[in-house]
């Protein structure tokens, strides 16, 4: 059974110390597969340095919404330079954060607006965050002037209207450890089955999320950890977990443009 973790942050200094053993520890695992993403410069020069140094990793380039008010268009002729590497399969994470407003709403439009055109133009599928925007993500979504898009929506949280809108889209469907958490993951559980089999992803954000199985062990999320991600989701869906692994391993080599896995 081999698994793709289609969103971590390896990269994280969380992981300082131990990077090659917690890769170990994936692989051990069944995770043949790591896109490591990018949220500003700096982390994308460090998942792109990961992904050249170690065989199954892959990165992406964009500006979080966290980080918009560093944000400029010298930012962004750099990461469009980075996005040339051969290692670099989307662009992002980007899109809006309502949540805890770390930038501007106007500056957050102003670069996730930039960011579109940039990905667009590059033709490169995108990585998008979104929390608590209030509609104001899938708005700028569908007057982005495209009838459809290729991403996907990491950490999906939402609600039925908004997964069925993003499906409408032509977008992904990221599944985190949230599914695996008693309260937490009620209604997203309730989602999972309503997901076509050709837009679900499992991804970890680690060391984010860490899924309920591995919670009462560890604080930091592993890579690895997507392997409780993926049961619990072909649990939900009534599939055996090896041909589930299988459907989300074909959906993200497609999804990032990916032969050579």
């Amino acid at each position: 059974m081999r698994l793709f973790d289609s969103h971590c942050h390896l990269d994280d200094k969380s992981y300082q110390c131990d990077r090659e053993a917690v890769l170990e520890r994936s692989r051990a695992a069944g995770v043949m597969g790591f896109m490591v993403v990018g949220i500003n410069p700096l982390t994308a020069r460090k998942a792109i340095q990961l992904a050249e140094t170690h065989s199954g990793v892959y990165a992406s380039v964009g500006v979080h919404p966290h980080d918009a008010t560093h944000c400029s268009d010298a930012v962004l002729e750099e990461l469009v330079d980075l996005a040339n590497h051969e290692k670099v399969c989307a662009w992002g994470e980007t899109g809006l954060d309502f949540n805890r407003m770390y930038s501007p709403i106007d500056v957050q439009e102003k670069w996730f607006e930039r960011q579109l055109d940039i990905a667009a133009r590059l033709d490169l599928p995108l990585i998008f965050h979104e929390r608590d925007s209030n509609g104001r993500f899938l708005e700028m979504l569908k007057s982005s002037g495209r009838d459809s898009l290729r991403g996907v929506v990491h950490c999906f949280s939402g609600n039925r209207r908004e997964m069925l809108a993003y499906l409408a889209l032509g977008l992904h469907i990221g599944i985190t450890g949230i599914v695996t958490m008693q309260q937490r993951g009620t209604a997203l559980r309730d989602l999972i089955p309503l997901i076509p089999d050709d837009r679900l992803l499992v991804e970890t954000d680690a060391p984010y999320l860490t899924p309920a199985p591995e919670r009462n062990r560890k604080r930091r999320n592993e890579p690895g950890f997507v392997r409780s991600v993926l049961l619990k989701v072909a649990e939900i869906r009534d599939t055996e977990p090896a041909a589930m692994a299988e459907i989300t391993w074909q959906n993200t080599c497609r999804l990032y443009g990916l032969t050579d896995v």
